[in-house]
């Protein structure tokens, strides 16, 4: 601590006088220019655009505002976009000069066919993938795949909940399940690693950046409340309330859902609620959010085949468990607090700080009876706590008469993780694992408008990342085979480089492009389990919690047209890593992988027929390779080459009756332990999601039928070690469906 926190004031002292200094010129600039707010506009589109292109100045969707304000969103009343009309809530342009960006509105969301904010993004995304182990109404552990990295998809797609980080440093990373779909005003999403300037580690794949809503500007008194029933007697709700009175809003988001799932031992339970107190004056705005979920999932685990012997579980007992005692609980709180206070005309001042708890108990069982024993049960008990402040200041204006943006900052998190492992609950752990990591990081990025139709963006991060691990050992605990892991104490100093362009040609076609360097530094599971555990003879070694930093370098360039009701954009990227994490099966440690590349295009169109009408439609061609070692040239698993999906939205009827059909598409993909190439992949597969819903006065209703052609599926399969064509699947749902009714007030 005594060596981050001087670290962090020189950082601070020099982003900050430097960004001061940029303010004095400005200030000179301006008093030989017309006033700021009568710049000329330099955003590509309009705001009703359903593919976002950029962040601007002038709006509450690009970065710095997503930054400067976090909490402070366009809001309506509490469910707004749930009333049918095709189209919904338009959000202001985002992402970052020079990526490819989608943005999926509040409206959107509410239409979706799917059940799940995995599901949606994935329908919404071109390249998206999802694995998830339930399917059905249980989003629980699914996760989202921006660019191909397969088993490894949530430790490398950065999670932001109002510009601020979800990741944690655990490999359990960020359940998106635990997020209100009630609460979302839109979800920014940004594909490939330029926003790790912005927001550090983690950004490799992707940024998918959260937006809620605050009920700022509506009316003084509203709430919505919605009641649903559905499939494997699944049973929800969602409340939502605001209130507004002066310059002071309240408001509450909250949803619960039950089921017991598709599979035998598959009981979920989730609740979620987020609060907001916000305060809103010209110069001033602050808020307070607090968050809290509780999570209850049982696990059914794989179904096992292997025709050598004529085992076949996925055709005798689909929907069967062999671990029917195993379980995964978990409970989360939060609390953020910040403002933004307006030093200057065109200078912002940014301050928030928080905390995030997350507790996690588990039991696994390999045997069908929960009886601890050596090899055969574990029970894990673990507490994350990471505190957060992320001071930064926005200074827009002209800079030698170009429009310019620039946003600096320092980010520092402190992160403590305790993991108490053993054979069974109740008994003295052999394990008892305590990690601390602390980071800080300095960033500057700057946005120009170099010429009326070209505008440039780049930036620079520096971070700095020590850990702490240590392994306090039980020898003597029950059922103990293993030894302790050696301690380590380390310091390292990463850095994310972006630049962007955009160029307008004319009003219907625009070119863009970047160059980024990415990181990811290994979470703490992945230390945890980091060394060899066996010498070649299985004999027990210590294991080390020492992994390399992985690192990527990404090109990409693009195309966006908007002519009339259409609007496309297409790009093409390629992406170089080393160091990649990979758990090795064998000797049951986490290594780091021999250099691997992702290339591919990415594709979304969308077309309005008329103000009734909406069609829209994606595809994507992802390619994951080894580059280098024994793998080259094989596939990454879990990664299909080619995903596409299609959409349409009708307001049949005055919003009395609409209907939103989506479909997805993916080809076949390696099984997750397949770096050979040798077993039999996952199949090709579709689905197709129906839903019906309307709106009178104000009452609402929906009913969706999901996967309507009844598709016998699955997301993940392992494959075995040690038997050629012996794998475990976990088989996902044929047809459901969910009614939902509701009203507001």
């Amino acid at each position: 601590m005594s060596r981050i926190l001087p670290a962090a004031r020189r950082l601070s002292a020099g982003f900050f006088a430097a960004a001061f200094l940029y303010s004095l010129d400005l200030s000179i600039v301006r008093a030989q220019h017309a006033v700021v707010e009568q710049l000329p506009p330099i955003e590509v589109t309009k705001s009703d655009d359903q593919i976002r292109t950029r962040a601007r100045a002038t709006g509450d969707g690009d970065p710095a505002l997503s930054r400067a304000a976090p909490n402070v969103a366009p809001s309506a009343v509490p469910g707004a976009g749930s009333s049918g009309s095709v189209g919904g809530v338009a959000a202001s342009n985002a992402g970052i000069v020079g990526t490819a960006t989608t943005v999926i509105t509040a409206a959107d969301i509410a239409h979706a066919p799917s059940q799940t904010l995995a599901e949606i993004i994935a329908t919404q995304v071109p390249g998206a993938q999802i694995t998830t182990f339930y399917g059905g109404q249980i989003g629980a552990k699914t996760s989202v795949d921006l660019r191909g990295f397969g088993a490894f998809a949530t430790a490398n797609t950065l999670v932001l909940i109002n510009g601020r980080r979800l990741n944690d440093v655990d490999m359990a990373q960020v359940d998106l399940s635990t997020i209100p779909l009630n609460a979302i005003e839109r979800i920014e999403i940004t594909r490939g690693n330029s926003g790790a300037v912005l927001y550090g580690d983690n950004a490799v794949g992707g940024v998918i950046n959260i937006v809620t809503r605050n009920g700022v500007g509506g009316p003084p008194i509203a709430a919505r409340i919605e009641a649903g029933f559905g499939s494997f007697d699944t049973r929800l709700g969602n409340v939502s309330t605001a209130l507004n009175s002066g310059p002071w809003s309240t408001s509450f988001y909250g949803n619960a859902v039950k089921t017991d799932g598709y599979r035998d031992n598959n009981r979920y339970v989730q609740e979620n609620g987020i609060g907001n107190l916000n305060y809103t004056t010209p110069g001033l705005t602050a808020f307070l959010t607090v968050t809290g979920d509780n999570q209850e999932l049982r696990l059914p685990g794989g179904r096992t085949v292997d025709r050598s012997i004529g085992l076949d579980e996925l055709a005798t007992n689909r929907k069967g468990t062999g671990t029917p005692f195993n379980y995964a609980n978990q409970q989360g709180f939060s609390a953020t607090a910040g403002f933004t206070k307006t030093l200057v005309n065109g200078v912002d001042l940014i301050v928030d700080g928080g905390m995030r708890d997350k507790k996690q108990q588990s039991a696994f069982f390999s045997s069908p009876t929960p009886v601890p024993a050596v090899f055969t049960s574990t029970y894990v008990d673990a507490d994350l706590t990471t505190w957060s402040i992320t001071p930064r200041l926005s200074v827009k204006g002209l800079l030698l008469g170009m429009p310019s943006q620039l946003l600096t900052g320092i980010d520092y998190y402190d992160a403590s993780y305790r993991q108490d492992r053993g054979a069974g609950q109740g008994l003295a752990p052999w394990h008892n694992y305590d990690l601390r990591q602390q980071t800080v990081a300095g960033y500057v990025q700057h946005t120009l408008g170099v010429a009326p139709t070209t505008d440039i963006s780049y930036g620079a991060r520096v971070q700095t990342i020590r850990l702490s691990a240590r392994d306090n050992f039980d020898p003597a605990a029950p059922f103990n085979a293993d030894i302790g892991a050696l301690p380590l104490r380390s310091d390292e100093t990463q850095y994310a480089l972006h630049l962007g362009a955009e160029h307008r040609l004319n009003d219907i076609f625009s070119l863009f492009g970047r160059a980024a360097r990415a990181f990811r530094t290994p979470d703490v599971d992945e230390r945890v389990s980091s060394g060899p555990s066996f010498d070649p003879f299985f004999n027990p070694l210590p294991q080390t919690f020492q992994l390399k930093t992985q690192t990527s370098q990404d090109v990409e360039g693009g195309l966006r047209i908007k002519a009339g009701g259409l609007q496309m954009q297409g790009s093409l990227y390629l992406m170089d890593l080393t160091n990649e994490v990979h758990f090795n099966p064998i000797l049951f440690y986490n290594t780091n992988l021999d250099p691997t590349r992702r290339y591919g295009s990415e594709t979304s169109v969308s077309y309005r027929v008329n103000d009734a009408l909406l069609l829209r439609s994606g595809m994507a061609y992802t390619r994951a390779v080894f580059r280098e070692g024994v793998w080259a040239g094989n596939d990454v698993p879990l990664v299909s080459r080619y995903t596409a999906s299609a959409g349409v939205t009708w307001n049949i009827w005055q919003n009395y009756v609409v209907l939103d059909a989506t479909a997805r598409f993916w080809s076949e993909r390696r099984m997750d332990n397949d770096q050979a190439g040798t077993q039999r992949p996952i199949p090709a597969n579709g689905t197709i999601d129906l839903k019906l819903s309307g709106q009178y006065e104000r009452y609402f209703w929906s009913l969706s039928a999901n996967n309507v052609l009844n598709a016998l599926y699955y997301d993940y399969a392992i494959a075995s070690t040690f038997t050629d064509g012996r794998f475990s699947a976990y088989p996902l749902p044929g047809r459901t469906y969910l009614l939902k009714a509701g009203a507001t007030f």
